[in-house]
């Protein structure tokens, strides 16, 4: 682009926040995510205050793949990404004209897909002459909490979603250390492959989370804790456990039960989960626990966390279901933080598919 037109843009730029600024006035902040399958737009405002969060989920379409089709999934965030632009801004009573600052996943994901947002995002604040916002979507799922309640740092955040596991240490907004995460499979998809083996549908992840709570942790299944001092997670040993138990049993003869190996599976990867999170709160002196991430959703993890936070005296915070899943509330309300420090992207800003938290 032409050095003296992307200098007149930023001009512009700097000029509408620095105006904002200074007017005192609420900051409504309109959020686009499109890292993996769904759509989404959401008007949030001053980083806290959700008033609309649209998403256009392809779960459907999807399913009978038995997982996300990456060519898929871009060619229909194309068709829904201004459509649903529009119904979040209607349905916040807003238009572009009341939008201080676009934000935008930029990674990691589905390069393809992140590119659809990205290049919405831009073409929004170039048009406008608004800030643009990069944002990591782990962070995206951090800050979903800051919709339920205020953050109480230093604190540390368990992320467990589809394709990430990991432990962060947050002593301020905007700062991520991570402390543990995974070596292999994520927990979602270790969920996601024992569903399989189960013959339940995708994405598995709900399937086992239900069926677990109707079974019996009867089955003796591997705990895998790494070195005594470790953060990591790692699932992979497990799911095979799954496998082989299943492959074992049809050998001889057997049945097992799927809900009881479903509830011996989600046992195992429970404690895991909460043991080292609690551990981390321990040696690190966090005040507050905070769950993300669209893993956030089961109700045996939300439950055996819970219980003990609640048993240790740590203040817990727990997105509801709608604010689990991939969605825009969660990255407006993270580029709330960056629109107050003055973090903008330019326009070259692009999507990185395997971006690193600690890099954000």
């Amino acid at each position: 682009m032409n050095k003296t037109y992307t200098s007149r843009y930023e001009m512009r730029v700097q000029q509408a926040y620095e105006t904002h600024k200074q007017s005192g006035e609420p900051t409504y902040i309109l959020g686009i995510e499109t890292s993996c399958d769904e759509t989404s737009a959401s008007v949030v405002r001053d980083g806290k205050e959700v008033l609309s969060n649209v998403i256009a989920s392809q779960a459907d379409i999807h399913k009978r793949f038995g997982g996300v089709v990456p060519e898929v999934a871009s060619r229909r965030h194309v068709e829904n990404i201004t459509l649903t632009i529009e119904e979040a801004l209607e349905e916040a009573g807003k238009t572009l004209d009341d939008i201080h600052a676009i934000a935008v996943t930029y990674g990691p994901g589905l390069v393809g897909a992140l590119l659809v947002g990205v290049a919405a995002a831009k073409a929004i604040s170039l048009a406008r002459g608004i800030p643009l916002i990069g944002v990591h979507h782990i962070a995206g799922h951090i800050y979903a909490n800051r919709l339920v309640e205020e953050m109480n740092f230093p604190l540390i955040a368990l992320v467990v979603s589809g394709g990430h596991t990991e432990l962060v240490w947050m002593k301020e907004h905007g700062h991520f250390e991570i402390l543990g995460e995974t070596r292999d499979d994520a927990a979602g998809e270790a969920y996601d492959k024992v569903a399989r083996a189960l013959q339940m549908p995708y994405p598995g992840g709900p399937h086992i989370d239900r069926l677990a709570h109707e079974g019996v942790p009867n089955v003796p299944l591997p705990r895998s804790w790494l070195e005594p001092d470790s953060y990591d997670f790692s699932f992979s040993g497990l799911k095979s456990a799954v496998l082989n138990t299943l492959h074992n049993a049809a050998q001889r003869g057997e049945t097992i039960e799927p809900a009881n190996l479903a509830a011996s599976f989600q046992d195992s990867v429970t404690e895991v989960l909460v043991e080292k999170t609690l551990r981390a709160v321990r040696e690190h002196g966090a005040k507050q626990v905070l769950l993300a991430g669209g893993v956030a959703a089961n109700r045996g993890l939300r439950e055996r966390l819970q219980n003990r936070c609640q048993t240790e005296g740590i203040p817990l915070v727990i997105p509801p279901f709608t604010l689990c899943t991939d969605n825009a509330a969660m990255i407006a309300a993270a580029g709330f933080i960056q629109y107050e420090k003055g973090q903008f992207a330019a326009l070259d800003l692009n999507g990185v598919p395997g971006l690193s938290l600690s890099d954000h």
